[in-house]
């Protein structure tokens, strides 16, 4: 299972704020803005679940589990073409029409579980290649000492690229881990087809992908957010 380390803190965090003024809002609070509030709270309760405590990629042998604030992603390994990152993990469904005449289907399922900054990427990116152009002094020799003399190292001009923040490199193994597991994944159905047949392999490379609501994520957003409308019209 992969997911935001942060999230799970955040979720405690607001957990412990909510609670606190549940409990000072019944023993102080006596009036309707009191219940409001309270209301209010609950409903912001809900969305903190499905914003933080939800989101998550869960990996198994059968497939991939993209669990987004609303909806689940369910995808077969034969299905995964790809996992990149893109501002968010994002996973590349492809699979075969069940028959000869459907068209061939694609989809591209991004997951708000790995966040990943590009921006950030580029500019280092950008900042590691300006650093290793060598400056050269007006007598046309590269600047800085570098060589075996200078101290600089035995490459001049040469710098080493910034590491990476732990929540960057973090995404970049989960991304790695996910595509080598559909790799293997797919070679091992391409052997057991040229073997043996397999019961159900052929529904799981013809729809290998299902996407359903969640009926706990929607129902932490609608029972709050209509409590809060009838304490507010009572």
């Amino acid at each position: 299972m992969f997911r935001s380390p942060i999230a799970p803190v955040v979720w405690v965090v607001w957990l412990l704020f909510a609670a606190a003024n549940w409990v000072d809002l019944a023993v102080q609070g006596r009036d309707h803005f009191s219940a409001v509030a309270a209301a209010l709270l609950l409903l912001v309760t809900g969305f903190a679940y499905v914003a933080a405590q939800r989101p998550r990629i869960i990996a198994d042998g059968a497939g991939i589990t993209v669990r987004n604030p609303l909806r689940d992603h369910r995808i077969g390994w034969a299905g995964v073409t790809k996992v990149d990152l893109v501002d968010l993990l994002r996973v590349h469904c492809d699979w075969a029409p069940g028959s000869s005449g459907d068209k061939k289907h694609s989809k591209v399922i991004s997951s708000w579980a790995v966040h990943y900054s590009r921006r950030r990427q580029l500019t280092a990116a950008a900042k590691t290649s300006r650093g290793s152009r060598p400056r050269r002094s007006s007598f046309g020799a590269p600047s800085g000492g570098g060589g075996l003399l200078g101290g600089g190292g035995l490459l001049d001009g040469v710098t080493t690229s910034p590491p990476a923040s732990t929540a960057q490199a973090e995404a970049e193994k989960i991304a790695r881990l996910l595509n080598e597991r559909a790799t293997a994944a797919q070679a091992e159905m391409v052997w057991a087809a040229g073997t043996v047949a397999i019961a159900g392999a052929n529904d799981s490379a013809t729809n290998p992908l299902m996407s359903t609501w969640s009926r706990n994520a929607l129902a932490a957003i609608l029972i709050p957010a209509l409590i809060l409308l009838i304490v507010c019209l009572v």
